[in-house]
């Protein structure tokens, strides 16, 4: 796992990797966003990394392995993550607009607080993946396996789970509003939700 080494201005926010202050102060955060990214393309396997509040745009991380990584608060825009594989990784309170994830293997990761829209997770893996507390809006997961993973207290709007195994996929508390479970087997889910 990621080692957490705090701020250098003493925010109390986690240092980026390779840096000993945390993006929001560093001097110069477009060269070190530029550098980051570089590390990115030229690396297949990226492992205990921190890039706690970092809005990445555009960014290509399909056929990445990220293990053990930090992107607590940071926002992706048009970012592709297809047949990407991610364990043991935080992205709590992050934001995700128009991403693809196709194909790809996530176990063990949270999510909590994370805003997701406009993403296909379709034929993933989704294991023992926590979406406690996330804001779906227009989100497939069509084709996938999420099983005993939780969408508690989620809110979720115009999702698809067609042909989605949710053995011991937990929604309860969650708001849903136009959501599709076609030929998922929904018997051995725990669908209880909130009331709207």
């Amino acid at each position: 796992m990621y080692s957490i080494n705090p701020c250098a201005a003493g925010c109390g926010r986690p240092a980026i990797t390779g840096n000993n202050l945390c993006f929001v102060h560093l001097a110069n955060p477009e060269q070190e966003y530029l550098r980051i990214c570089a590390y990115f393309k030229q690396s297949v396997s990226i492992k205990d990394f921190n890039g706690s509040g970092i809005r990445f745009d555009d960014v290509d991380f399909s056929k990445r392995s990220l293990n053990g990584c930090n992107f607590k608060d940071a926002s992706f825009f048009n970012c592709n993550f297809a047949g990407v594989k991610i364990r043991m990784s935080f992205f709590d309170f992050a934001k995700f607009n128009n991403c693809n994830f196709t194909k790809s293997d996530i176990q063990f990761i949270s999510f909590a607080g994370t805003k997701f829209e406009d993403c296909t997770f379709d034929s993933s893996e989704l294991v023992h993946v926590n979406f406690e507390g996330t804001i779906i809006i227009n989100v497939s997961f069509n084709n996938s396996n999420l099983y005993n993973s939780r969408f508690i207290s989620a809110i979720i709007q115009k999702a698809t789970f067609f042909n989605c195994n949710l053995k011991r996929v937990n929604y309860i508390n969650s708001k849903q509003k136009n959501v599709l479970f076609k030929s998922s087997n929904t018997a051995e889910a725990i669908l209880e939700k909130e009331e709207q």
